[in-house]
């Protein structure tokens, strides 16, 4: 029986960049009378805030909620009826500057430098640099065609490795590529998750839909945790539904 249930978030339990559905936050909320919930994701807290913790209906368990932004480099309790941070593991400035000159000379010889794009297309998120194809504010349907068989983001991926060793570089979403420090993956966010909750890995259950070689959820396979691939929300939803029904007392 497991004692948690760790989630991804774009693709997973929402459609990329958007809150939870009425549908999807009634369901945490049910699973939350049964098990501790995590959800692991690139983004920063203020698109977890936004995708997430608002979502949440009134009266649910959200003490027995992990949320952990940029890939699990950061931690987010809810405590005293407000969400605060635990933890938070931040790139210092040279770190930055040579990630983003990575990117820069990458997206020039792939290039992908005269796409129309949405917002900021290179994001600073503290722990982490996360790229989006065709920038943050891209609507849904373009990001859905920009790179559907992930051969522009793999090549990308690629590219980037040779020029930051020792840096995690994988891709996310459906337009994404996270960097974070050696050895920062959902693996690392998982291993956290167990130091701070005292839950063994063998305890929890882990759904994406990026669990693919590459994918950024792949690292939880990895690690050796159980994992269930979903093809979309729609498929997690029955999941949740089928878990509810086994851990319910």
């Amino acid at each position: 029986m497991k004692r948690l249930i760790a989630f991804d978030l774009d693709g997973t339990l929402a459609q990329s960049k958007q809150p939870l559905s009425d549908e999807m936050a009634r369901a945490l909320a049910s699973l939350l009378r049964v098990a501790e919930i995590a959800i692991i994701s690139g983004g920063d807290w203020p698109q977890f805030d936004k995708q997430v913790a608002s979502r949440m209906p009134v009266g649910a368990r959200c003490e027995g909620l992990w949320l952990m932004p940029t890939t699990g480099t950061k931690l987010y309790r809810f405590n005293h009826d407000q969400w605060r941070c635990v933890y938070a593991e931040l790139f210092d400035d040279s770190e930055k500057a040579k990630i983003f000159a990575a990117f820069d000379e990458a997206l020039r010889k792939a290039g992908l430098t005269g796409e129309r794009v949405w917002g900021e297309r290179i994001e600073d998120r503290g722990s982490q640099i996360t790229f989006s194809g065709l920038g943050q504010q891209a609507p849904l349907a373009a990001k859905e065609t920009w790179d559907p068989s992930r051969e522009k983001r793999g090549a990308l991926q690629k590219a980037l490795q040779a020029s930051l060793p020792g840096l995690s570089v994988n891709l996310g979403g459906t337009t994404s590529i996270d960097v974070t420090r050696a050895g920062i993956d959902k693996a690392y966010g998982l291993r956290r998750l167990s130091e701070e909750s005292g839950i063994a890995l063998n305890e929890m259950l882990f759904l994406g839909d990026a669990l693919y070689p590459g994918g950024n959820d792949f690292p939880a396979v990895v690690l050796g945790v159980d994992t269930v691939q979903v093809r979309d929300v729609v498929e997690t939803m029955a999941v949740i539904t089928g878990i509810i029904a086994c851990l319910r007392p």
